[in-house]
């Protein structure tokens, strides 16, 4: 475990410990209001935005029971997805010895950017719940509160429905609700993007090649670092991607190129002698880890590339956590999606082990593909 990472678990450590000297346990709950704290939970409830999601839900009542009806459509084909998606690279994680991951862990500063995997995951909490909450209240279900809840180092938001009037909703009010979450991530996303691609994408250009890694035991290394944009190889101008991958092409092991790169805000001139490709030993090889370098057309550069990046997040993330949410395994919303159906449609006799089967294989599989992720944080 490096030094990083145990700097930062002693730091959420102490975060948790002063929060909970200061807050903990004290909620009031005779009106289900105010702020809890618990271990490494914090949730802050109000009924003050009830009225809100009545308005919301009651306006467009038609409307949100169709939206439901999609969410369960969808939730159904989710579930077969991600079941078979899982499945798959659990069944490569064993061939290849862990080394592919099915589920990365979304820890913001860690595996994902700090501000705008906050960000997102706020905006994927918000959706999903609100999506809850006024298809619930659509359907005449009581809500008890909405609120923030922080988990560890993960934020988000939730709506508290009155658990015993859903459970003796109607089979298809119940669908509806749990599959509303995931389909409002799955519209976000597309929003995201479509807001991306017709609103942010026209305005970039490439601009050369992002050294984003180098190769310890590569050409590159002590050469290129990381930070570094390829913008000319030998005196040939490299925009894009396929400009870079086309010398690349022509090039042999031996070969020494002289690299044109902006270091720093600097244009700089680097030699770097070819080592051989390790797919093609007749093809010279750099050691770096390329990616596409773009730059504004219209300048405002310190505003443009933080909208891509935010919209890039809160699509990546409504698009993983919405589908992954339809995972067959409660507590999530596909687990509790499949249980209530199993439970209607089968004898109780046949239902449990369905249930107990169903829970054990979901759990083996997560595990087997959390595991290469867990391991990659671990070091």
């Amino acid at each position: 475990m490096n030094s990083t990472l145990i700097m930062i678990i002693i730091g959420i450590l102490a975060f948790w410990a002063v929060l909970y000297a200061l807050f903990g346990r004290k909620y009031d709950e005779e009106n289900e209001e105010g702020l809890a704290v618990d271990l490494f939970i914090a949730m802050w409830r109000t009924k003050k935005l009830l009225g809100f999601i009545d308005n919301l839900a009651h306006r467009w009542k038609r409307f949100w029971r169709v939206y439901g009806d999609i969410g369960i459509a969808l939730g159904f084909l989710g579930m077969a997805y991600v079941f078979y998606a899982l499945l798959k690279t659990a069944m490569n994680t064993i061939q290849t010895g862990g080394e592919q991951a099915g589920v990365q862990l979304v820890i913001p500063g860690i595996t994902i950017p700090l501000s705008y995997g906050l960000i997102a995951l706020v905006v994927v909490m918000v959706v999903h719940e609100l999506s809850h909450g006024v298809v619930a209240r659509a359907e005449n279900l009581p809500l008890k509160s909405v609120g923030l809840v922080l988990l560890a180092v993960i934020p988000g938001a939730f709506v508290e429905p009155d658990e015993e009037a859903l459970e003796k909703a109607p089979l298809r009010t119940r669908l509806r609700v749990y599959g509303a979450g995931s389909l409002a991530n799955i519209v976000t996303a597309l929003i995201a993007v479509l807001i991306i691609n017709f609103a942010i994408t026209p305005v970039l250009q490439p601009a050369g090649i992002l050294v984003s890694g180098v190769l310890e035991d590569g050409p590159a290394y002590g050469v290129l670092q990381q930070g570094d944009v390829i913008i000319a190889m030998d005196g040939q101008q490299i925009k894009d991607m396929e400009q870079f991958i086309n010398f690349m092409n022509t090039t042999k092991p031996g070969q020494v190129l002289t690299i044109t790169v902006l270091r720093d805000g600097n244009e700089i001139n680097l030699q770097l002698k070819l080592g051989a490709h390790p797919d093609n030993p007749e093809r010279g090889y750099i050691g770096i880890y390329p990616a596409p370098h773009y730059v504004s057309k219209v300048g405002h550069e310190d505003i443009i590339f933080p909208l891509f990046f935010t919209f890039y997040w809160i699509y990546v993330l409504n698009l993983g956590i919405g589908l992954m949410n339809l995972f067959p395994l409660v507590p999530l919303d596909g687990g509790r999606m499949l249980d209530d159906v199993v439970k209607t449609y089968l004898p109780e006799n046949v239902a449990k082990p369905v249930r107990y089967f169903t829970i054990g294989v979901g759990l083996f599989l997560l595990a087997l593909n959390l595991w290469p992720a867990l391991r990659g944080i671990m070091g």
